[in-house]
């Protein structure tokens, strides 16, 4: 039986009439992001692998195995059609909510530089809180759509998504990822402001969340460390101040053009977390400014790109699919611009990837199911096909291609 009969019902952009049918621009940016990571991870991990593993290539063969993965997981949530996730929002909050408890309980989550963020397997760890950003993101984008008019008129219909935001925060704060947080509660108060809630609601959120933000920060001595020396790494940078440092040296090594790829010094074990965290860092060492800038625009055009995938889905009337992209759009580009913050010395120390660029398994599989979806997004919305009830059937993209973006 052919691939095309076993998903008749549900055809996907992979399988049309007319073949494969995607929003090319899109794919080819994420694409070239990963190949991008691929070199750049080895490049920055090669020194790092071969005293711990005794194989300069480690890091780098295994960061192919998660390409390779990320890819099969796109082209699985192209497949799926977006009335199938929302159907299954609230199944998806429960099963995030329930990985995020499993993380914190000894024997089950594994410890990282003092961190409880990893559910560990024998070859491989998986990171519940980017599965739950993702899974956030879906039940919000349900919920604005059959809330709509209580969450842009009554204070209880914004209130509400908070019942369940907060708790979800908790747990995050208690692995702790300080950081998983704030992208994940950013990018729900956009959906919110998107979806309709009133500016006067919406800077009010904005005061809470940053007292809540500088609350936190004060509650933990480390935070409050982070703070004070990101501004001037340079007074103790043999100390607290020594990461930081040592990444603004790789960015002064890098200069215009870089001192080319592979020639880096800040990855001789002089910058930490070199091929994960700080990853742009040995970039911009190696491919100088110029290569920084264009990386940038790169993610620039990848974000902006996800923002006009729901841009067009909303045109199209499809609520649902259009809210889920406006989230996963500012998922990518709070981790962004944390990161690249964080590495240009403009926000405090802060352990988050760069999508598609930084090593991590879970990081890099979720961003290419992201894909995925915005690509599912953009392709039932410009076929107009993306509606729960709709009957799907093959002869439906058998005629000349419409793709006009």
């Amino acid at each position: 039986m052919s691939l095309a009969n076993i998903i008749k019902p549900y055809p996907s952009p992979l399988i049309t009439g007319r073949g494969i049918d995607l929003d090319f621009p899109m794919l080819a940016g994420c694409l070239a992001l990963l190949g991008l990571g691929l070199v750049m991870i080895a490049s920055a991990s090669t020194e790092v692998a071969a005293v711990q593993s005794g194989s300069a290539l480690y890091y780098m063969i295994r960061h192919l195995i998660y390409v390779v993965l990320g890819l099969g997981a796109c082209i699985v949530t192209m497949m799926i059609p977006i009335a199938t996730w929302h159907r299954l929002g609230w199944l998806m909050l429960i099963g995030a909510f329930g990985l995020l408890v499993m993380v914190i309980i000894p024997g089950i989550g594994r410890e990282v530089n003092g961190s409880m963020r990893w559910i560990g397997f024998s070859f491989f760890n998986v990171q519940p809180s980017e599965i739950a950003k993702v899974f956030v993101v879906i039940y919000l984008a349900g919920y604005l759509v059959r809330r709509q008019k209580e969450v842009r008129e009554s204070w209880m219909g914004f209130f509400k998504p908070f019942i369940v935001l907060l708790p979800m925060a908790g747990l995050l704060l208690m692995e702790p990822d300080f950081g998983a947080t704030v992208v994940m509660m950013g990018a729900a108060a956009a959906m919110l402001f998107l979806g309709g809630v009133g500016l006067f609601r919406f800077l009010l959120m904005v005061v809470l969340a940053v007292g809540a933000v500088v609350l936190l920060i004060q509650m933990q001595p480390y935070r409050m460390a982070r703070l004070t020396n990101f501004a001037d790494p340079w007074a103790d940078q043999f100390g607290a101040g020594y990461q930081l440092s040592q990444a603004l040296i790789a960015f002064g090594r890098g200069e215009w053009l870089g001192v080319g790829l592979g020639n880096s010094v800040q990855k001789q074990f002089y910058l930490p977390e070199a091929h994960t965290d700080f990853v742009f860092s040995v970039l911009a060492e190696e491919l100088g400014a110029l290569g920084s800038l264009l990386t940038v625009a790169l993610f620039t055009f990848v974000c902006i790109r996800g923002m006009y995938i729901g841009y067009w889905a909303e045109k199209a009337k499809q609520f649902f699919a259009a809210y889920i992209a406006y989230g996963l759009s500012f998922l990518w580009i709070g981790q962004f611009l944390i990161n690249i913050g964080v590495n240009v010395g403009l926000l405090p120390t802060k352990g988050l990837t760069l999508p598609f660029l930084s090593y991590g398994g879970s990081s890099l599989v979720i961003c290419c199911a992201c894909l995925g979806l915005l690509l599912r997004i953009e392709w039932e919305s410009r076929t107009h096909l993306g509606s729960e009830e709709m009957e799907f059937q093959e002869s439906d993209f058998a005629e000349e291609p419409t793709h006009g973006r």
